[in-house]
């Protein structure tokens, strides 16, 4: 029993000493940190394992964890690391308010043997809050007679945070009325009031804003305002004011009944009925003034209700009061003087004497136009008059003597610009209003003969075809003359000189009025291809003047000159029958026939041919040469003689045409026929040359006009037995007998003509003859002899045909 007593009490013992040594292993387990509000996310608070006397590699095993006694986990343990981080945001003030100590209470428990430790983890306040005042606007209401050191309280800032960051200061904005005085009774009473330095005056400020600050004493600081309205109430402190103390008006003596004279106008710096004021005219006023002046006791309007008369008085003197409506009222006082003005009530008078009408265009400048005078029955300012025209005008006023101007001419005129100026000359006088009188003056502008007659174009062109009617109207000219009557008035007449041996008004006349130009005789376009005159228009003013145009009248070529055939009957140059010996093979020349066309171009252009085809035989003449030929051998049942008859035509519209009748007679002796196309006689030679030109001529046509280029040469063929007018030398035909145009080679080809008169529209080209067997030698291309007249290149000959 006794061990059994013994074996409890050791029991017992080694319980409490478990107990004891537990306790102290939990006691000792008591673990504190801090941290500031707001940390964020993952902030390091403390190495717990550490601090605990645990290892960081029994964490799990020991199945480490850590239990908060609020309902969001705010702290974590990194079981790898074993230290304590902030988990989620911290805010001191939504932990713990304004508790001055804040702290969060975490268990940390493990296994293996259970241990269980406490730690404690104080949040720290950081100045996160500013000072915050009830309303952001306060309006307070305090009468101007308060006096100063008079105290308005005033509902402090709050701040959420603790300790100093929530201590505050106070601020008012600058000023010379309030100031602000915090007090602190004890730890819960605080006072702060507003404090009147300085009398108010409504009048002067009826408002005041001040703008209240508080700062706490966190670091850094923060601040909170509240706006400050302070209106003063009124009190009647102040009498009715005019803005000036004496009024001058000035009133003109023609007023009407009921004009306002003048607003007056007082003000009161209080306010409600303090402030209201009545007009009135002051005790002392003239009873006989008040039938002539009204006032108005609300808006201050003076009225003039009489008559005003400047010569009987010209001043008048008003005492004017303004009273308030308090209980107890105050006045204030004003003089009104009222002026009486003179009316400007007659205008100017003005005349316009000595016109010298109408002025010469050619009038130099300062040429008087005409004498002004003006008057007026005012005075002073009133009775001065000026005078004046409008401007942008040639001409200007001249004050000559007072109240008289001389109107002047300023600068040249020109009636053709602007045949006649109407001025209004206005006098006006000094007055206000200023009254004023105008007139108005018609100024023509005489003529002066300053224009000559001048026509639209320098040189009129007229085309006129030759064989015109004696009479027959050509063309008008026209000359035009600005001026005016006889200025203007234009005749016309031809600048007289020499045509050849005629005058020249022999050939035209003109009309001297109506400027119409006739032909007086036919015109010959052999004779005559242009003519150049000068027509004159002269007007009829003094002295005249006259201008000149330039007429080219050009004569156009008609077809009126048949072909002649010289000497008539005759091909070889004798009035005898030609002798064609009968061994003659084909192609031999027994003659030619010549012919000219005093005509040119198409006109002149001839054509040969045998009038009756069937009857010519064994003879053919040639188209454009004239040359009559065999086309066969002959033969003796061809007759010891024929006829040909020629016919030879030219190409005008409608074509002229003459014949010749040519007699051969075969015989056999050769010797006996030996034909010379040299000229036979003195008179034949140039019948030759003029043939040559004629068929140069043809060759120069081109559509409707000719082209004039001069490429006649005055070369003359000489007898002898070296020159040849042939197709074997240089040739002056055009054209092969089926009229195509050619050239060849570069060679010099030479103009075998006579001394006939040379023709300006004369063109060259070479001929396209072929080879004949007569003729078929070196000769063809061998130069002329040195007699011969002249040669023309052939690349010029080309150039002209190109341009053609």
């Amino acid at each position: 029993m006794a061990l059994l007593r013994r074996d409890s009490l050791v029991t017992r013992q080694l319980l409490r000493l478990v107990l004891l040594h537990t306790a102290w292993e939990v006691g000792s387990g008591q673990v504190r940190y801090s941290v500031p509000e707001e940390s964020k996310h993952g902030t390091f608070v403390g190495r717990l394992a550490q601090d605990l006397g645990l290892e960081v590699a029994e964490l799990v095993p020991r199945m480490f964890r850590m239990v908060s006694s609020g309902r969001r986990d705010y702290f974590e343990v990194n079981l790898q690391s074993g230290v304590l981080f902030v988990n989620s945001r911290l805010d001191r003030e939504e932990l713990c308010g304004q508790s001055p100590l804040c702290a969060m209470d975490l268990e940390v428990i493990v296994d293996k043997p259970l241990r269980i430790f406490h730690v404690e983890v104080e949040i720290q306040d950081i100045n996160d809050n500013a000072p915050a005042f009830p309303v952001p606007e306060k309006n307070l209401f305090i009468l101007e007679t308060r006096r100063p050191d008079s105290r308005f309280p005033l509902e402090g800032a709050s701040d959420a945070d603790i300790g100093t960051n929530s201590l505050l200061t106070y601020k008012l904005s600058l000023n010379e009325y309030f100031s602000v005085d915090f007090q602190k009774n004890n730890e819960q009473r605080k006072s702060l009031v507003l404090l009147l330095k300085e009398p108010l005056d409504r009048e002067e400020t009826s408002e005041h804003r001040l703008l209240l600050t508080a700062t706490d004493g966190g670091k850094p600081e923060l601040t909170g305002t509240v706006q400050l309205v302070i209106t003063v109430l009124d009190a009647n402190d102040n009498a009715p004011i005019f803005n000036q103390s004496v009024y001058e008006v000035r009133l003109l003596e023609n007023a009407a009944n009921g004009t306002l004279i003048i607003k007056l106008n007082a003000t009161d710096l209080d306010e409600g009925i303090n402030k209201d004021i009545s007009y009135s005219f002051s005790n002392s006023f003239n009873p006989n003034l008040r039938n002539m002046f009204s006032l108005d006791p609300n808006t201050g309007e003076v009225r003039f209700k009489g008559e005003l008369d400047f010569e009987n008085i010209s001043l008048y003197e008003l005492q004017i009061e303004a009273t308030d409506k308090s209980a107890f009222p105050l006045t204030g006082h004003c003089t009104l003087v009222v002026e009486v003005l003179d009316v400007n009530d007659n205008s100017p008078e003005l005349a316009v004497t000595s016109l010298s009408l109408p002025v010469p265009e050619d009038a130099p400048p300062g040429t008087v136009v005409a004498l002004i005078s003006v008057s007026d029955r005012d005075s002073g300012n009133n009775g001065k008059v000026t005078c004046s025209i409008p401007p942008n005008l040639p001409f200007r006023l001249v004050s000559t003597f007072k109240n008289y101007h001389s109107l002047v001419l300023a600068e040249a005129v020109d009636r053709e610009r602007v045949s006649e100026y109407k001025l209004v000359v206005t006098a006006r006088d000094g007055g206000a209003p200023s009254l004023s009188a105008s007139s108005s003056i018609l100024v023509p502008i005489a003529d002066v003969n300053d224009n000559a007659p001048a026509f639209p174009q320098p040189v009129y062109t007229v085309f006129v075809k030759e064989n015109n009617p004696p009479g027959a109207h050509l063309l008008t000219v026209s000359a035009s003359d600005p001026d005016l009557r006889e200025n203007a008035f234009v005749s016309y007449w031809v600048v007289e000189r020499s045509v050849g041996e005629q005058p020249l008004s022999s050939y035209i006349s003109v009309h001297s009025e109506s400027g119409h130009i006739y032909a007086l005789q036919p015109f010959d376009y052999e004779e005559l291809q242009v003519l150049q005159f000068q027509v004159s228009a002269r007007d009829a003013g003094f002295p005249s003047l006259c201008g000149n145009v330039t007429v080219q009248l050009f004569v156009l070529d008609a077809n009126d000159n048949a072909p002649a055939v010289s000497p008539a009957g005759s091909v070889g140059g004798s009035p005898g029958p030609e002798l064609v010996p009968l061994s003659a093979g084909a192609g031999h020349v027994v003659g030619k026939i010549r012919a000219v066309d005093a005509d040119s171009g198409y006109n002149a252009w001839l054509r040969y041919e045998v009038q009756e085809p069937g009857a010519a035989g064994p003879f053919r003449v040639g188209v454009y040469s004239g040359e009559i030929s065999t086309t066969r051998a002959l033969e003796e049942a061809d007759g010891p003689s024929q006829g040909l008859v020629i016919l030879v035509k030219d190409h005008g519209e409608p074509a002229l045409s003459a014949t010749a009748t040519v007699s051969l007679s075969l015989v056999e002796s050769p010797q006996a026929v030996k034909w010379d196309s040299r000229p036979r006689s003195g008179s034949e030679g140039p019948l030759v040359d003029m043939n040559v030109s004629l068929m140069i001529a043809i060759c120069s046509v081109s559509g409707l006009f000719v082209l004039v280029i001069v490429v006649y040469v005055g070369l003359r063929c000489h007898p002898g037995p070296e020159v040849m007018c042939g197709p074997g030398k240089a040739t002056v035909v055009c054209s092969s007998e089926v009229g195509s145009w050619s050239h060849s080679q570069r060679q010099s080809r030479n103009l075998c003509v006579g001394e006939g008169t040379a023709k300006n529209d004369l063109m060259v080209f070479s001929p396209n003859f072929p080879h004949s067997v007569e003729n078929g030698d070196k000769e063809k291309h061998q130069a002329m002899k040195p007699n011969l007249c002249g040669s023309v290149s052939e690349d010029v000959l080309f150039f002209m045909s190109e341009i053609i």
